[in-house]
């Protein structure tokens, strides 16, 4: 694992003892062969028999050098932690997982990255496809007819190779096929019979830089200059951020459009940091629903430019209902290649003039071109409404956003995961790493392992990483940590713990206000207490530094300078944060105390 000066002086990567293999003479050696001819860095993985083989070859063919393996806890961090890895570089890195029921761990991770459309390349493994040498009970049983069928439906493509040679094919489509627009995770089994096999025959290398994933798609050019005629009359647009390149020459072309038509702009908190939140351009603050300032400007738009939103149908039917959209739209995204039957992440169906079937960055880049080059001045936008205050004396996710940020100064910093309550007013979002995205798939437990996973990419980048987490994302996801102990990947983690499954509380208030029915009970089966679990203990117990649970603003002030500490030194630390539950939802019910 490559280190930066500082990070040597803490940590060297798991030494291999003696000697390597450096011939290609078993089957498994192929596989090991083609990750670094890939020149894939790292293999997140948790150990299983189906690919012993494999493993030993990571070992002691590659001697744990490029790729260097990640142990993991669980199947679904190795999984999460390829998934962060991804939000920042936008390139894939590899996963392994055990026969069919390490594929089954990993299946809620690989559907998360899928509906992220994050690129990833999974190699599974199954006992024996011959059954003369499949040994009694376990081969059998972990033994798959068609093991791909189980992630079919949330992956971009499955091959299961006969044959060391047939690998060398398959890792080098599905490596050009996951980094391809749109991307996804894609997954090659390997068969445990061949990766154990002595290989007999040369094997016919292909040269990486021949299978090398196209550039995305352009636009048609006239549909280009039908969409800029639009725009350049248009009297009151506005540029819907979605999916994009994070990175700062795609933000300042984003930026550069916005300005060129004098178009109000709103982003999506599900795609990540795509323009700066503060721009004079945007509206209110990033949103996962929709938000006043942004239902008034959609509300009062000729002209809505979609560049790769997430839910375009969605988004509209929330401002317009069911009443006709008035503006024109166009939208750009290539999305639909991915769109099955299955899954249902092609959301609501809206109406579309100018459809562009292409990336949105292309898109903009064209657009650009085709508009004059004279910006217009900002738009009229609505006040955005002030933040409301939490009753009592609780702590909010605005307390701990104010003293992290007297804590870090101008470092910069990274969000792969934000808080719903985050107070995006205080600590607006500026550039493409600024904050990662949601994970795509909304399951509970993603967060410490996407972190973990952004961590890594991270690394010696000068960024500070830091994800606030819910408590029970968290305790679904803490042994990821263990990970980020073991490899010395600076992460801090604050948990915002209201000590309750608490959204699900407020639908079950909604229900039972539905019904007629008593909204105090909203609490039943959800809260997270009697007894309260130690999420700090449990991160200690992974390897990780941890304070917790904190209740008062000093308490947290110094907690936060230890974990902004811990990362400076190049170490992972948690942060265990009791915040109150309203966090200024004046209609939320109170819970009853221990004592009531």
């Amino acid at each position: 694992m490559a280190m930066d000066a500082e990070d040597g002086a803490h940590w060297k990567a798991e030494p291999v003892d003696g000697p390597i293999d450096d011939t290609v003479g078993w089957g498994s050696d192929v596989p090991a062969r083609m990750l670094r001819r890939l020149g894939i860095p790292f293999i997140a993985l948790t150990p299983g028999a189906s690919y012993r083989g494999f493993h030993d070859s990571l070992v002691n063919h590659l001697g744990n050098e490029r790729p260097e393996m990640l142990l993991c806890l669980h199947e679904e961090h190795a999984v999460a932690i390829a998934h962060g890895y991804a939000k920042v570089t936008g390139q894939a890195m590899a996963v392994a997982l055990h026969s069919n029921v390490g594929l089954l761990h990993g299946s809620m991770a690989i559907f998360n990255a899928w509906g992220d459309r994050a690129p990833m390349l999974i190699l599974g493994a199954t006992g024996p496809v011959d059954t003369s040498q499949r040994r009694p009970w376990i081969d059998w049983l972990h033994t798959t007819q068609d093991q791909g069928a189980l992630i079919r439906h949330f992956t971009k493509w499955d091959d299961q190779p006969g044959s060391p040679q047939a690998a060398v094919e398959a890792m080098a489509r599905g490596w050009k096929l996951t980094n391809s627009a749109p991307a996804a995770p894609v997954y090659v089994n390997l068969d445990a019979g061949w990766q154990e096999a002595p290989v007999t025959d040369p094997i016919a290398w292909p040269d990486p830089r021949r299978h090398t994933p196209p550039r995305p798609a352009r636009p048609d050019p006239r549909l280009i200059a039908e969409a800029a005629a639009v725009l350049q009359a248009a009297e009151a647009p506005v540029i819907l951020f979605g999916r994009g390149a994070r990175t700062e020459d795609a933000m300042a072309r984003r930026v550069a459009l916005a300005e060129r038509i004098g178009a109000a702009m709103l982003s999506d908190l599900k795609a990540g940091t795509m323009v700066p939140s503060d721009h004079p351009n945007h509206a209110g603050p990033p949103i996962n629903k929709i938000s006043a300032p942004a239902r008034d400007v959609l509300s009062r738009a000729d002209v809505i430019l979609s560049l790769g939103w997430i839910d375009l149908g969605g988004i509209l039917r929330q401002v317009f209902d069911d009443a006709p959209v008035t503006a024109k739209v166009i939208h750009a995204s290539d999305d639909a290649a991915l769109h099955r039957g299955w899954g249902q992440e092609h959301f609501s169906l809206p109406p579309v003039d100018i459809e562009l079937s292409c990336p949105a960055d292309p898109v903009t880049e064209a657009l650009l071109a085709a508009l004059p080059g004279t910006a217009r001045p900002a738009p009229p936008l609505p006040e955005v409404p002030a933040p409301a205050s939490a009753a009592g004396d609780s702590l909010t996710m605005r307390d701990v956003a104010t003293a992290l940020k007297a804590a870090v100064g101008d470092t910069p910093m990274s969000f792969p995961a934000l808080s719903r309550s985050w107070p995006h007013d205080i600590w607006p979002q500026r550039a493409p790493l600024d904050f990662l995205g949601k994970d795509g798939g909304g399951g509970v437990g993603s967060g410490p392992g996407i972190a973990v996973g952004a961590a890594l990419a991270l690394r010696g980048s000068g960024r500070l990483v830091v994800a606030t987490l819910g408590d029970g994302d968290t305790l679904m996801g803490i042994t990821a940590l263990w990970t980020a102990a073991k490899y010395r990947l600076p992460v801090l983690i604050i948990v915002g713990n209201n000590r309750s499954y608490f959204n699900d509380e407020l639908h079950q208030e909604s229900v039972a206000r539905r019904r007629r029915r008593n909204e105090a009970n909203a609490w039943v089966g959800q809260r997270l207490d009697d007894p309260a679990p130690d999420i700090a203990a449990l991160a200690r117990a992974q390897g990780v530094g941890a304070t917790g649970p904190v209740a008062t603003t000093e308490d947290l002030q110094l907690a936060i300078a230890d974990g902004v500490a811990a990362l400076r030194d190049g170490k992972p630390y948690l942060i265990d944060v009791l915040i109150d539950p309203r966090q200024g939802r004046e209609t939320a019910v109170r819970r009853p105390t221990r004592a009531g």
